[in-house]
């Protein structure tokens, strides 16, 4: 069934939705990191690590656009969402902070933003990852399987 979906529109537009999440995922870290100043901790390292290739493998995977390219993009997906779990996890304090990889630096558990009393930048890496994942699982029903 794969190979009917080689330059289907609706294919196309998932990756392409795909791709222009993870850049403005990957752009916003940058811009909080580079522009305003903030340090990343442990967790967020991890989280661009799996982010950041995203935009590479997604933009490879528009011409021709291929459903396979979430197969490449699954694991760093899932990678980056569990650890975005576990650093929301360990923002709003239900994980203690004694159970931080964070030893030495930033705290993973530090406050950089707070926009309406509840949007926070691990929030914002969680969505990101979210929103993929449920594209992903999307397609995967709709086209993969």
């Amino acid at each position: 069934m794969t190979t009917d979906l080689k330059n289907s529109p609706a294919v196309w537009t998932i990756i392409f939705t795909c791709w222009i999440i993870a850049c403005v995922a990957t752009g916003g870290s940058l811009f909080f990191s580079e522009v305003m100043e903030f340090p990343p901790c442990v967790l967020c390292w991890y989280q661009r690590v799996c982010m950041y290739p995203l935009v590479l493998i997604f933009l490879i995977g528009l011409v021709p656009s291929d459903i396979k390219v979430f197969k490449f993009s699954a694991p760093l997906i899932i990678m980056g969402w569990i650890i975005a779990l576990y650093h929301n996890l360990l923002h709003y304090g239900i994980v203690p902070e004694s159970a931080s990889p964070c030893r030495e630096g930033v705290s993973c558990s530090d406050v950089w933003l707070d926009w309406l009393g509840f949007i926070t930048i691990p929030l914002m890496s969680f969505t990101a990852f979210t929103l993929l994942g449920l594209l992903l699982l999307i397609s995967y029903r709709r086209y993969i399987r």
